[in-house]
């Protein structure tokens, strides 16, 4: 028996989702990794794009460079202030 779900599959790229996916986390978290696998995963997206998904790879694409924009202003600021430091009350 088939349900419903795998019975109507739609047309989007499972490399489109991924790509958005990875470029919405990667916003909050592991930016420096999720950035470039955002846009690798959208530019393979696109690449084999049958009509679906091309959007969700486009906004996975623009993400990712986000995601390294992001990165890279932490790195400078880091770097300005004399590096990382962590701050335990008291």
């Amino acid at each position: 028996m088939t349900h419903g779900m795998s019975a109507a599959r739609s047309g989007t790229s499972g490399l489109a989702v991924a790509s958005l996916v990875c470029g919405i986390i990667g916003l909050l978290f592991f930016n420096v990794i999720l950035g470039p696998l955002a846009i690798v995963f959208g530019a393979v997206a696109l690449r084999q794009s049958r009509g679906g998904g091309a959007g969700m790879a486009k906004a996975g694409i623009a993400l990712g460079i986000v995601d390294l924009v992001i990165f890279t202003v932490l790195l400078v600021a880091a770097s300005s202030s004399g590096g990382f430091g962590w701050y335990m009350g008291g």
